[in-house]
């Protein structure tokens, strides 16, 4: 399990003792002449943990999870068929960095009274708004506050208001997580205390601010503003992981709402972010007269920035930086260039403009997919057909090549692909993960 998030729940009372008979039949299946035996061990173990799981999974859940670990197993196993190996599996399948670890970690989850068990029942409580609860395990064991969750991430319960960066399972906004934050926070949490994810030293706010669960719920600016209130430190490099200062890591989440509310409160800015949150008279100051960039700017920021103002269809930020002459073929390693980005977000403002300008119609990003490619691909995971009929029209007549098939989308742009030349695959043609979300 490469990552601390992609973790197997707990089934109730965990017994130290089922786990290592677990183990052994892993190393049974293992060492069986027949290829299979991995696949059902890891089927019966991840349907097991499916019906005590505290909430429900998806059959595609069900199976991505079975998937991930089965490859984990085969490829651990395969290195070092030993028990020790199968009980390493087990253990960071559940987000341990040893089976000692988890082995301690289940001894103490036996005892009602330890402080381990007072923390997974605290993020418990956090994850679904039982303030009273949370007061209650809080006020019996006032070290709680201190302490950091045994598993890999190490995260403290502050973290696990930002639904970010912990066990997956756990990444859950309840309505009232500013007020459980403000609790967490009255009663001695660090407020900058950082976990081991994303490459180590995110905080609670940055976890909070790239996080798409209390975006989702609404209540996202309420819980940063009540984070900034006791202090939060907005522009501590890394506190949105992979080294990044907070709003840049927003802009790279698709968090546009919560880098301009962090934008507003004076945190650091760059002409890349500046561009990304779409404020045109900050990024005019990066320029000389002569439209050549001040020191306080480099290429890269540029042809960044330029990709995010595309990206978030900020047209006259697009328009300002095709003026300094940024390279309309740029993209940020992956193949997508400004016009791909634009078409992701279904910015056709945007995209008018930047056809204006020739943009490379063919350059194909690292999937292969040309700009009407994907196009089709946003369309059919989750883009608005009326807006999306209307791009692939600007597409074809700016001279994008329509391909004579394609996989299923939603009916009504099924329909105008095939008036125009294009047929549907049958449904047999693609697979599970191809299959188009309801629009």
């Amino acid at each position: 399990m490469p990552n601390p998030q992609d973790v197997l729940p707990l089934p109730p009372r965990p017994s130290l003792e089922r786990y290592k008979k677990l183990a052994k039949e892993l190393l049974r299946a293992a060492k069986s002449d027949n290829d299979t035996t991995i696949s059902e061990w890891t089927n019966q173990w991840i349907d097991t943990l499916a019906r005590h799981a505290p909430s429900k999974q998806s059959p595609l859940e069900r199976t991505r999870d079975a998937n991930r670990t089965e490859r984990f197993a085969r490829e651990k196993l395969s290195e070092n068929c030993t028990l020790s190996s199968a009980q390493f599996v087990i253990a960071r399948s559940h987000g341990f960095e040893s089976w000692p670890k988890f082995a301690k970690h289940l001894e103490a989850l036996a005892k009602q009274d330890s402080s381990i068990a007072g923390f997974e029942a605290a993020a418990d409580a956090i994850i679904t708004g039982k303030i009273a609860a949370l007061k209650r395990l809080l006020r019996k064991d006032r070290q709680l506050i201190h302490m950091r969750s045994t598993r890999e991430h190490q995260a403290t319960l502050l973290h696990y208001v930002a639904a970010n960066g912990v066990e997956n399972y756990r990444q859950k906004t309840p309505n009232n997580i500013a007020q459980i934050a403000n609790l967490l926070l009255e009663a001695g949490a660090e407020i900058d205390a950082t976990a081991n994810v994303y490459g180590g030293g995110a905080t609670t706010l940055g976890l909070a601010a790239t996080s798409i669960h209390p975006e989702i719920a609404g209540v996202q600016e309420e819980l940063l503003q009540t984070l900034i209130d006791h202090h939060a430190t907005i522009d501590k490099q890394g506190s949105a992981g992979n080294r990044h200062h907070v709003v840049l890591g927003c802009l790279a989440n698709s968090r546009l709402k919560a880098a301009v509310f962090l934008a507003e409160r004076g945190a650091q800015l760059t002409l890349e972010s500046t561009a990304g949150v779409g404020r045109l008279d900050l990024v005019r100051n990066y320029f000389n007269n002569d439209d050549t960039l001040k020191p306080s700017a480099t290429k890269k920021q540029l042809e960044s920035g330029f990709l995010y103002a595309c990206t978030y269809g900020h047209t006259d930020v697009v328009e300002f930086l095709l003026a300094k002459n940024v390279d309309l073929a740029t993209h940020a390693g992956d193949g997508q260039t400004g016009l791909h980005c634009a078409v992701i977000g279904g910015h056709l403002d945007t995209i008018h403009l930047l056809l204006k300008h020739h943009l490379p119609l063919e350059a194909k990003n690292i999937y292969g997919g040309t700009v009407l490619g994907q196009t089709l691909w946003s369309a059919a995971h989750g883009g608005d057909p009326d807006i999306y009929i209307k791009i692939i029209e600007a597409l074809i007549a700016a001279g994008a090549n329509l391909p004579p098939r394609h996989t299923p989308i939603n009916p009504r742009i099924d329909t105008w692909l095939e008036t125009h030349g294009s047929q549907a695959e049958p449904a047999w043609y693609w697979s599970e993960d191809e299959k188009p979300r309801k629009t």
